[in-house]
């Protein structure tokens, strides 16, 4: 029987500059609020966001200026290398494992454009070994940690013994343009953080085993969700329907993909998902027949952190791993789960075995 890979430890990483919650949204009404009126009328949502504090890797003095495309991606390249590099070390030394060490390398991100990739840039910072096998996914949006995390376990299975090394890093807040007062982009401005994160995944040591993955994608949603590509950089796409199609279908296609492996969602005692947002966790915890407030730890991250898509997801998995929810001897299974562009629903469960 085929040994199931295992997440032997997680670290993550963000950059220098807080933004305290309270201090952008005097900011965005001090500065654009009398040059529009959504953004008077938007305002309250800041507050609403369950959201305290996030990160950027520029102050935010940065954004009251105008930037265009080059500026925005070489600060991407530059932030997202250092991040993951600090992510990289700090997990390697968690799990007392070498550079030298890793086998393979797979890197998501879809906040910026990086050809060479980013594992690549990386590895002219980091020792790796020259035929470590490389896999950079873009596109993925915020399911793209769990997904990211899935593909990682499957490159671990298909050679046992190698190790791993799943990379996440989003720079969401470079998205932010100042002279567009759209809701979706006042709403990225209200939620949107920065972050990376570095898992290793191997077949062999202690962790607790990735028992399954799976996704499914909504047919007519490809507006749900994504980015539009404008001249002063991305520019978010949300749909108001995000939180009535997950409240709606989440319990489906969750039941759906456990089903799979002869589980229902009573066979789940712990549930550990993306906080895309506040509106988001109150439909995830409806789904899931949890009560209010029950996503405690994904509604940790979302307030100490914001959204920082496909990395938040990952956070999560720290702060249950580390002294939370997976560490509990309670722990039996978890479902973890986020959303992102397709639409689509991602899914991971993990065993203590």
């Amino acid at each position: 029987m085929q040994r199931p890979a295992r997440l032997l430890d997680l670290a993550t990483a963000v950059p220098p500059f807080a933004l305290d919650q309270p201090d952008v949204m005097r900011r965005v009404d001090a500065q654009f609020g009398s040059r529009s009126a959504v953004v008077e009328r938007l305002l309250p949502v800041f507050a609403n966001t369950g959201i305290e504090r996030r990160y950027s890797c520029v102050p935010i003095e940065w954004y009251y200026d105008d930037h265009g495309w080059p500026d925005r991606n070489a600060i991407y390249l530059t932030s997202a290398v250092e991040l993951l590099e600090r992510a990289t070390l700090d997990v390697l030394a968690r799990a007392g494992r070498s550079v030298e060490e890793v086998d393979a390398i797979v890197s998501v991100s879809t906040t910026g454009i990086a050809t060479p990739s980013l594992d690549a840039l990386l590895m002219e910072r980091l020792p790796f070994r020259r035929t470590t096998r490389r896999l950079p996914i873009f596109g993925l949006g915020c399911a793209g940690g769990v997904l990211g995390l899935a593909r990682a376990a499957a490159m671990a299975q298909s050679r046992p013994g190698g190790l791993v090394l799943f990379l996440v890093v989003e720079l969401c807040a470079l998205s932010f343009r100042k002279d567009d007062f759209s809701k979706s982009n006042i709403v990225a401005t209200a939620l949107f953080g920065d972050g990376a994160a570095a898992a290793l995944v191997c077949t062999e040591g202690d962790g607790p085993a990735i028992a399954a993955s799976g996704e499914c994608t909504f047919p007519d949603t490809l507006d749900i969700m994504g980015w539009d590509v404008a001249d002063d950089g991305l520019k978010a796409i949300f749909s108001r329907d995000i939180p009535g199609l997950v409240e709606s279908e989440m319990r489906r296609v969750a039941s759906d993909y456990l089903s799979e492996s002869g589980l229902r969602l009573d066979d789940v005692d712990t549930f550990l998902s993306h906080p895309g947002g506040a509106k988001v966790l109150d439909a995830l915890e409806h789904a899931f027949g949890l009560p209010a407030g029950g996503l405690a730890e994904s509604r940790s991250v979302l307030r100490d952190y914001g959204n920082m898509s496909a990395a938040t997801v990952m956070f999560v998995l720290e702060r249950a791993l580390h002294g939370g929810s997976l560490a509990a001897p309670a722990f039996r299974r978890a479902l973890v789960t986020s959303m992102g562009p397709g639409f689509t629903a991602a899914f991971a469960t993990l065993e203590r075995t």
